[in-house]
């Protein structure tokens, strides 16, 4: 065993990754940080630039470690997130400079950010690979090379070059010490760079973002620094700073330990130690094998899932492993159905029961994928209604968690929306929007306790034989009681069908899940999508477009063209104007589900709206509202969303 230690010391370094988290930065994080031109750290934070006026160069902070981008051998790309709260403070006699602004970046080095922030801006293209770099910069000076279309304070993405690629405006209040705050993402898949950031006008707070799609690739050499800098015609104090890495090293050395001894003596050791590290683990493999039937709660989470279940006779069965590999021939390729946030979704065979089902494969990497599984046997195992997916059974054992649904013959209501699976006539159309608004009534009313889904989107209702709506994937829902209706949580859920008070508060309500449906409502009425990315283009807001439509009295001109003219006016008028009031911005002013219902069924009369949208105005200083978890895209920026 000591031998099986000394070398998983060594194979440490190769599994982690650049990951970070300080809500207070104090002399204690000094060690973390290495500082130039004027940057210290103090118990107030990072301090950039220093509280007293200096003439000397642009303070600079970069991290201890260097981070591997992406991969010269294989290609691959690294993702990242990053958010940070800073205090920007004016000099009172001072004008703006064109050394003025405060910058997070990533570079191959220091010299070209002490170049660029300087007072010798010439140069505003980098042409050779030492000059690379990255940044979002929070610029207050109109300078000579922006593009025309910048405005004197704006938060801007460089690659490359001193001028701005994109940029906002950032109308900050010259005079406010309050904190800023910050949330950057890049993902390696898509190649999106969005910033989210809040900041005052007039003591009113606002939110606002940004994107850009890029390969870092071309632009970043495989290692960088990371860090922030600014210049020296004001005050810029970092409070707060997290950053994650996925599958980084965190070593420029190829995660290689700087005592380069101990991986020598593994090397030497050789044949010897491998073979004893073979041993061991087949002997803890053996065990944990033998222990898998004895212990029900080998994946960490103390619940006794035989006891969550229903003992009436429809309730889920206990599945083997073996059974759902056979079913599935092994979770095949070409038996995936789709993947999810938290693993795949494999379409199956039980020749038992002569049925097909799909199967819900957690990816054993994700933590939050064990919460997701409990989160739904706990919870949908219970529930029945004819507009909800069922629970046909479950499996744990041999490292997997598995879950068991009835399988859904025409797949999700997004894939023929979108993705032109089958063209869905008006009247299905209809017939599906009532069938999702009857489930979350259950969920919201009907039910024993409330139930908060959390993440409705036309790719969480599925569709059967006859295209009945069936909301499925209860993974991020929550329990509440019926009389509080509401908890406070981190935030969860998919961007584009997020209500304004739920982002930036956390705060998840039947009013937040009413919102949800009402997008989803104008997918299936407009057959777009919440949110449409066009490139060199504003991000198109569903729900903005509907409502400026509706305005101008001429919303039916948002009727999916597909359907031609064959739909019912005064169907697609009630499900469009209870969108409308489904998402209005004041969630007091929406309706529950079964006054949806009732107008739906025409049972009840349709609500009175204004004519332009409201704006709504949420703000809450806690990072995380802002930012959200990884599981939400925040590359977009609305002005619906953000209350400007």
């Amino acid at each position: 065993m000591a031998i099986l230690a000394c070398f998983l010391l060594i194979l440490i370094p190769y599994a982690t990754s650049i990951s970070f988290s300080l809500t207070n930065i104090s002399l204690n994080s000094e060690r973390m940080f290495r500082f130039e031109g004027g940057a210290y750290i103090s118990d107030h934070g990072i301090q950039v630039t220093p509280e007293k006026r200096t003439d000397t160069v642009p303070g600079l902070v970069t991290y201890t470690q260097r981070i591997h981008l992406w991969d010269k051998s294989s290609g691959e790309l690294a993702s990242f997130s990053t958010r940070f709260s800073f205090v920007k403070v004016f000099h009172p006699a001072d004008v703006r400079r064109p050394d003025d602004g405060f910058i997070f970046f990533l570079a191959q080095g220091s010299s070209v950010i002490h170049g660029a922030m300087g007072p010798d801006q010439s140069n505003t293209n980098a042409n050779d690979n030492s000059d690379q770099f990255v940044w979002v910069e929070f610029d207050p000076y109109c300078n000579a090379w922006e593009n025309s279309n910048s405005t004197c304070y704006h938060v801007g993405i460089n690659v490359n070059s001193l001028a701005s690629i994109e940029n906002r405006p950032w109308l900050n209040d010259m005079s406010s010490e309050r904190e800023r705050l910050v949330c950057i993402d890049y993902d390696s898949a898509s190649h999106n760079l969005s910033v989210s950031f809040a900041g005052f006008q007039n003591n009113t707070a606002f939110k606002a973002g940004l994107y850009h799609t890029v390969d870092l690739r071309e632009e970043l050499p495989e290692w960088v620094i990371l860090g922030f800098a600014a210049a020296t015609g004001e005050v810029n104090t970092v409070k707060s700073w997290m950053f994650n890495s996925s599958n980084l090293q965190d070593d420029e050395n190829n995660g290689l330990l700087p005592n380069k001894l101990r991986l020598v003596v593994g090397l030497v050791a050789g044949i010897s130690i491998l073979i004893t590290l073979f041993v061991t683990l087949a002997f803890i493999l053996w065990r944990k094998k033998k222990n898998d039937g004895e212990k029900g709660e080998e994946l960490g989470f103390s619940v006794d899932m035989n006891h969550d279940f229903d003992l009436g006779a429809t309730r889920p069965r206990r599945f083997s492993y073996l059974e759902l590999a056979r079913a599935t021939n092994g979770f095949a390729e070409n038996k995936k159905l789709g993947e999810g946030s938290f693993g795949g979704v494999y379409k199956g065979f039980l020749k038992d029961l002569s049925t097909y089902v799909a199967v819900k494969r957690v990816s054993k990497t994700s933590k939050q994928g064990i919460k997701e599984y409990a989160s739904e046997v706990k919870i949908i195992s219970r529930l029945r209604h004819r507009n909800l997916v069922q629970l046909t059974g479950w499996c744990h054992e041999k490292g997997e968690l598995l879950l068991v649904y009835e399988y859904m013959e025409n797949g999700s209501l997004d894939s023929h929306l979108f993705k032109e699976k089958s063209l869905l006539t008006w009247e299905t159309r209809y017939k599906i929007a009532i069938g999702l608004a009857s489930s979350l009534l259950y969920l919201h009313e009907e039910w024993e306790q409330c139930i908060l889904h959390r993440d409705i989107k036309s790719s969480n209702v599925m569709l059967d034989s006859n295209f009945n709506a069936k909301l499925g994937d209860f993974g991020l829902a929550k329990l509440v009681d019926h009389e509080k209706g509401s908890q406070t949580t981190l935030l969860a859920g998919t961007m584009g069908y997020l209500a304004p008070e739920y982002v930036t508060t956390g705060k998840a309500s039947k009013e937040s899940d009413v919102f949800s449906f009402g997008v989803v409502a104008f997918e299936i009425a407009c057959g777009r999508k919440s949110i449409e990315y066009k490139a060199q283009e504003k991000p198109i807001w569903l729900v903005e477009w509907v409502w400026e439509l509706y305005g101008t009295g001429t919303f039916l001109e948002a009727v999916d063209p597909h359907l031609g003219l064959e739909f019912d006016e005064n169907e697609v008028s009630r499900l469009m104007i209870v969108g409308l009031w489904c998402v209005h911005p004041d969630s007091k002013l929406r309706p529950t589900m079964r006054q949806v219902i009732q107008v739906l069924n025409s049972e009840a009369t349709l609500p009175i709206l204004p004519s332009k949208m409201p704006v709504a105005s949420y703000f809450t200083t806690g990072m995380p509202s802002l930012c959200g978890t990884s599981n939400v895209d925040l590359s977009m920026s609305s002005s619906y969303l953000y209350g400007r």
